[in-house]
């Protein structure tokens, strides 16, 4: 786990976009999984910036960790929609090569079965964005999650829906269910770069680095897998004792 710190966002943002370019630069038609949510927007719009100054990524195909579970891919707040928006439009990627799960399927367990192994059959993800939340879930997986566990069907926690509240007219309107690629299914990834910023993530940040890896914090699985960078600002890394 190669671990970098600073005080400006802006320069970690740069370091992994320029990650994610060398990635691109190597092989054009790389498998890159999106995280969605507020952390990695400023990737995004840095990718967003290099591509208007010639960065080619018409190859690149995209897959995410999530869905929610009864969204159609129009809803605001479907993860698919935000992808679309963040990601497929601006940089010049046709949605049809996209890997997403199917929100609204009449069988979301199906659906799930459905993506992971459409995730396999494009060879898997090279490079896997991900955050981290304030109690170490990864994607959907919440603290007690196998690091085993395959991409399924999970039930959101009302610590997580709460905090997605903000993003929806009310907590009433928050799904109670999403499609998650399992931490085996992460775990599998090539290559994993993980960004947290603020001093509300620091104690997850300790957690996933410093403490045991344990299923009580999902993201400590990363400290077993092969190719890990994390970007943290000073606030996110404030309680680490030994970086």
């Amino acid at each position: 786990m190669r671990i970098t710190t600073g005080e400006d966002p802006a320069f970690l943002i740069a370091q992994a976009a320029d990650a994610i370019e060398q990635l691109v630069r190597d092989t054009p038609d790389a498998v890159l999984g999106i995280a969605t949510g507020s952390s990695p927007e400023p990737l995004y719009a840095e990718i967003t910036a290099r591509v208007a100054n010639g960065l080619d990524l018409s190859r690149l195909r995209i897959t995410c960790l999530d869905e929610y579970v009864g969204l159609a891919p129009s809803h605001p707040q479907s993860y698919r929609r935000y992808i679309t928006e963040h990601v497929l439009e601006p940089w010049g990627i046709d949605a049809d090569t996209a890997v997403l799960p199917t929100g609204d399927a009449d069988d979301p367990d199906a659906a799930a079965a459905d993506f992971e192994q459409r995730i396999l059959a494009v060879g898997g993800v090279d490079l896997q964005i991900l955050g981290v939340g304030p109690n170490g879930h990864i994607a959907f997986n919440e603290p007690g999650s196998s690091f085993a566990s395959r991409t399924r069907v999970v039930d959101l926690t009302p610590s997580t829906r709460e905090a997605n509240s903000r993003f929806f007219d009310s907590e009433a309107e928050v799904p109670t269910r999403a499609i998650s690629q399992g931490i085996g299914t992460i775990l599998e990834s090539r290559h994993a770069l993980l960004l947290a910023f603020g001093e509300g993530k620091a104690p997850a940040v300790r957690a996933m680095i410093e403490g045991s890896a344990t299923e009580e914090v999902p993201a400590s699985a990363l400290q077993d897998h092969a190719e890990v960078d994390v970007y943290l600002d000073d606030a996110a890394a404030s309680l680490l004792g030994r970086h």
